[in-house]
Formats: structure tokens, C-alpha cells, sequence
């Protein structure tokens, strides 16, 4: 797999620990961020990412900086893109079987590199589960589009969804 990492300065030592993992894994990676210790606009970085999963050339991102919120944002404005912060594993597991993400976002200052490694993996090895989350994963393409999106009949209240599935 070919995945594009992207982080500001608060996320270079996630990064690059991530990248040896990524390459003992046996994926290609692609580094967008930055590598020097100083004041770098996180926004270039996640778009970057963004960029790069948009048009097929990597399969998956991972975006860094100290909260992860921000650079997630950033990855997330580019057309196509479903980033999610991966703040605890189930979510990890969860943005890839629901929402079909393509990038993972995370927070250097706010967790600990087992816990990164640990989700990212996860993310990487969990497939999409189609089905009804297809609906929702249009509507999110709709609503970038600009067109309308309404209560489906899938979520009434008569319609047994089970929570985590």
C-alpha cells in the first residue's frame, strides 16, 4: 500500500517512527510533511495528503500535529476525502468499516506512540463494509457537491440498527 504522512512540527517524531513501521510493514510512503523543528502551517500539510489520496496516486494518509484536529480539517476540505481522528481503537476500526475514511488523524501531544501505531494499524487493515453505509458515504459526497441530502428510510425509527456494526 502507498500512503502519504503528513505533519506540522508538533508531529515529526510520530512521523518519522511511523514511517520505519509503515516500511517493516512492506508499504511505500510519502512524506508531505515537515522534517524541521520549526513553525510550519499544518493546513499545507494535510492538503497535501489530501491531494494525494484524491487522485488514486496514494491509497491511504495519516495526518499529525499536536491536536490532530486541525491538520484532520485541512485533509478533510479536499474533495473525496473522509478523515477522521482516531481517538480510541474501536474509532480506528469504525471510520474505515462505516464511513470508508481514507485518512487518519492524529494527536502527538495527546497520545502515546503505541497507541498511534496500534489504531493506525488497525485502520490499515480494516476493510470498508458497504451495505447500507454506502447511503451516508453519498451523502457526504452530496453535500460537497452542494446538493441536498435528506432522512433516509434505512434510519426510521421502526428500522433495528445495532450501535458499533
Amino acid at each position: 500500500m502507498k500512503i502519504a504522512i503528513g505533519n506540522d512540527r508538533n508531529g515529526i517524531e510520530y512521523k518519522n517512527r511511523l514511517t520505519e513501521h509503515l516500511h517493516s510493514l512492506g508499504h511505500e510512503v510519502v512524506n508531505c510533511g515537515t522534517d524541521e523543528d520549526f513553525p510550519a502551517d499544518y493546513p499545507v500539510h494535510g492538503e497535501r495528503v489530501g491531494r494525494l489520496v484524491e487522485s488514486g496516486e496514494c491509497d491511504r494518509g495519516v495526518v499529525i500535529c499536536a491536536t490532530g484536529i486541525g491538520i484532520c480539517l485541512a485533509a478533510g476540505k479536499v474533495k473525496g476525502i473522509r478523515a477522521g481522528m482516531a481517538y480510541a481503537d474501536d474509532v480506528a476500526r469504525l471510520m474505515r468499516v462505516h464511513n470508508n475514511a481514507n485518512v487518519i488523524g492524529f494527536g502527538q501531544d495527546f497520545m502515546t506512540y503505541e497507541e498511534v501505531e496500534r489504531r493506525l494499524d488497525l485502520f490499515l487493515t480494516t476493510e470498508y463494509a458497504g451495505g447500507y453505509h454506502d447511503t451516508r458515504i453519498q451523502q457526504i459526497a452530496d453535500i460537497e457537491e452542494g446538493k441536498p441530502i435528506f432522512q433516509t428510510p434505512i434510519m426510521s425509527k421502526n428500522n433495528k440498527h445495532t450501535r458499533g456494526q
